[in-house]
C-alpha cells in the first residue's frame, strides 16, 4: 500500500471515531494517559495540521499555530486534497529533510492511533481494519524507539505474537485493551 493511501485511510477510519467526539464531554478521559477528550482532539488537529503545511508548503514549523479556525474535518480534507495535487518530495521539518511518503506514513499511524483512542474515549471504541492496522505496525515498528517510550509513547504492553494486527499496534504504542 502506498503511503498515500495508508494517509487516506488513516482519515477516514479517524473521521470516523471524531464524528461521535461532539456528544461527549471534552474533559473526559482517553487511552492516552493525562489527556482530555479535548486535548487529545487539539492533538489530532495539530498532527493533520503540519501535514497539511508540509505537503503544500514544503516545510512543517517546529511551533503548533496560534489558534485552530479549521476543524478536524476540513483539515482532514485538505490533506487528501493536497496529496492528490502532488505533495513535494521532501519536507524541512524545522531545518531537517524529510521524505514526504514517509512524513505520510508517520502521519497515518498517529491520525489512526489517535482515531481509535478518541472512539474508546467517546465511548464508541471502532476496531482498526486488520489491513491498515497490519501496515502501520510496520511503520510503527521503524520509528517508535525506545527513546521514545515515556516521552511520546507508554511502554509496550505484552499480548500474544498471534494477535490480530489491531491489537499488537495498539499495544506496541502503549494501548491498554
Amino acid at each position: 500500500m502506498s503511503a498515500g493511501e495508508l494517509l487516506e485511510r488513516s482519515l477516514a477510519y479517524a473521521l470516523g471515531s471524531v464524528a461521535g467526539a461532539g456528544c461527549v464531554s471534552l474533559d473526559r478521559g482517553t487511552p492516552c494517559a493525562g489527556w482530555s477528550l479535548g486535548e487529545l482532539l487539539d492533538h489530532l488537529d495539530d498532527s493533520v495540521d503540519a501535514l497539511y503545511e508540509g505537503l503544500t508548503g514544503g516545510r512543517i514549523g517546529l511551533l503548533p499555530p496560534a489558534d485552530r479556525v479549521c476543524g478536524f474535518r476540513t483539515r482532514a480534507c485538505a490533506v487528501l486534497g493536497a496529496w492528490a495535487a502532488g505533495p513535494p518530495e521532501e519536507v524541512l521539518v524545522g531545518e531537517r529533510p524529510l521524505d514526504t511518503a514517509v512524513m505520510a506514513a508517520v502521519g497515518a499511524v498517529e491520525i489512526a492511533v489517535h482515531g481509535w483512542d478518541v472512539g474508546r474515549a467517546c465511548g464508541r471504541p471502532r476496531p482498526l481494519p486488520e489491513g491498515l492496522a497490519a501496515e502501520l505496525l510496520s511503520v510503527a515498528q521503524c520509528v517508535v524507539g525506545e527513546e521514545d517510550r515515556g516521552v511520546r509513547f507508554a511502554a509496550p504492553v505484552a499480548v500474544p505474537s498471534r494477535a490480530r494486527a489491531e491489537i499488537r499496534l495498539l499495544a506496541f504504542l502503549g494501548r491498554r485493551l
